[in-house]
């Protein structure tokens, strides 16, 4: 059976190089000119993501998920850290803080207007949560906590990823809101929207993650 499988191997070799395979024939605009009129907007890349690829989006979106359920399963049994580790310095505090303000200013950007320039709901949502980090590693573990209760976040998360893939399945059914005007703020159809419920699932989910290894390690 071994020699089978080399032989099997050397075969798939020699095919590789001796067949070759055929130039594909290209319609006469480019493929980004395609996705652009498909979709609406001039961020091709956002509108293979969501819309040609929108069905892998969605189990990116559930596999997200999933991780941040896996993290706050594998340390429930864990026993709380007693202590926190994090900046007391007041220089460190104050450009912590100010990173954190500007990275959510970035991720309101990105989410926002995602579909117009380079960003989209993954981006942004990383930037929301870089800065929830920022402002977590210069304040108090319990505030964090009250204020992620509080806004009902874990809620939020999750209605976040229910309206994504309702959203999500009406559009691969084959219905979509108008495209609108080119390069406009409310154009793209459903896009926009999918942007924006990224954006609040990856900036909560790493809110969730932040503050599981808070309590459970003592540190991000």
């Amino acid at each position: 059976m071994k020699w089978l499988y080399v032989g099997a191997g050397i075969l798939l070799f020699f095919k590789m190089l001796s067949i070759i395979n055929p130039a594909p024939d290209f319609p006469e605009s480019s493929i980004v000119e395609v996705v652009v009129q498909d979709s609406g907007i001039p961020n091709a890349v956002t509108g293979i993501i969501l819309r040609n690829r929108l069905y892998d989006t969605i189990f990116e979106v559930v596999v997200f998920t999933i991780a941040i359920l896996g993290a706050n399963f594998l340390l429930a049994n864990e026993r709380p850290s007693c202590a926190v580790y994090q900046f007391t310095d007041q220089p460190s505090i104050v450009l912590a803080r100010l990173g954190a303000t500007i990275a959510a200013l970035v991720a309101i950007e990105l989410a926002i207007r995602g579909h117009l320039s380079p960003g989209g709901g993954f981006a942004a949502g990383v930037a929301g949560g870089t800065a929830i980090g920022l402002v977590a590693i210069t304040s108090s573990p319990q505030w964090m906590q009250d204020i992620y209760k509080r806004w009902h976040a874990a809620a939020w998360e999750k209605i976040s990823v229910l309206i994504f893939i309702v959203l999500s399945v009406i559009t691969l059914s084959g219905y979509e809101l108008p495209h609108g005007e080119l390069g406009t703020l409310f154009s793209g159809g459903v896009v926009p929207l999918l942007n924006i419920l990224v954006a609040v699932k990856v900036a909560l989910g790493s809110w969730a993650v932040i503050l599981v290894f808070i309590r459970y390690r003592g540190l991000l």
